[in-house]
Parts: C-alpha cells; structure tokens; sequence
C-alpha cells in the first residue's frame, strides 16, 4: 500500500469512526461517511466493499484502543494498586481524547453481544488475562482483602467511564454548583476513583 492509499484508509477510517459512534452500524450510511471524509462513495467502496467491513474495522480499533489502555495491569513488577492507579491514568486520558467511545461499544454490544464475545476473547488470547486474574492473584497471596472481584470491576469501570457518557449532565451541574468542566476538576474526579481502590485494598 503506497503512502497516499495509506493516508486515504486512515481518512476513511476516521470518518467512519465519527458516523458510526454517532449512528450506530444500522443507521450509518455509507454516503455519509464519504461525504465526512471528503471522498466520492466510489473511493469508499473500492476500500471497504461493505459496510459491514468497514465497521468491523472500527469497532475492532476501537476495542484494541480501549484494551491497550489495560496492558499495565499485567506489569507484575509493580505493586498492585500502582498498576490499578496506572489503569485510571490511562483510561481518563482515553476518554478524554475518544468521550464517546464507551458509549459507541456499549451501544454495540447490546446490539451484537456475540461478536464483542468473539473479539474479546481474541483480545484476551494476544494479550493475556488482565484485572481479574491479577486481583485473585493478590487475594491469594494475601495482599488484598478478599473480595468479589466482578463486582470491584463493575464499580471500578463505571467510575471511570461515566463522568464522560453523562458529561453533558454533569457540566451543568458542575456550573450550578460554581464549578467548571476543566481538567483540575476531571482530576479531582480521577483522584476519587482512586480513594476508592485505595479503601477497597485496605478493607
């Protein structure tokens, strides 16, 4: 693929990437992600024939993208909490740059569940067990009170991401209360998720 094929796919792919979270894969038209990419439909189809293809593609970056965010979990050189703290950094900055993206999977997911099943567990195969595993792991060797580590997960993944789905509710109430939607106070929030692992590994 030569460099100007290379920088059309990857204009493709980005105006795919905003049609879909915006549409979902039944409402998307592909006419519409040309036209979001500046290209005739023509261009788009000798690309991506379909699409199916062409959203296979996204959905499955954007999961890569989102388990990336997951790799220091497997960092066995650092403590526990470090590699959860680790995670919240990663995944804060993630949402930060893509505030859709939960939104996008998990409108995805409820639509499709098998295929998030198939690309999850091919995730897993390149990239290892991740959170759960290391917790149980920790609880064994006494590092960590037992708990159930499904629901800290739960817990865990919806602190951090619905700041960002509900982030237009929360801006106005961020403004009623005298605050502002700025990154001291998405720190602030990101510090609370982290008081509470914190209170989880000592109780």
């Amino acid at each position: 693929m030569g460099i100007e094929d290379g920088k059309t796919e990857e204009k493709i792919l980005e105006a795919a990437k905003t049609v879909f979270m915006k549409y979902g894969l039944y409402g998307a038209r592909m006419q519409d992600i040309a036209d979001t990419a500046g290209i005739n439909k023509a261009l788009l189809h000798y690309y991506f024939r379909t699409k199916e293809k062409l959203f296979d593609a996204v959905f499955e970056g954007a999961l890569e993208k989102y388990f990336d965010q997951m790799v220091v979990l497997r960092d066995v050189s650092l403590p526990l909490n470090e590699r959860v703290n680790r995670y919240i950094d990663n995944i804060f900055e993630f949402y930060s740059e893509y505030p859709q993206m939960s939104m996008f999977i998990i409108k995805e997911i409820a639509v499709n569940p098998e295929m998030f099943k198939v690309k999850v567990e091919s995730m897993k195969q390149m990239r290892g067990p991740l959170l759960a595993g290391a917790l149980r792991e920790s609880m064994d060797k006494g590092e960590v009170p037992q708990f159930e580590p499904i629901t800290f997960l739960i817990n865990l993944h919806s602190l951090c991401a619905y700041p960002f789905i509900a982030s237009p509710l929360f801006k106005v109430m961020a403004e009623k209360a005298g605050e502002t939607w700025s990154t001291d106070f998405q720190e602030r929030i990101k510090q609370s998720v982290k008081d509470f692992v914190a209170y989880k590994f000592k109780h």
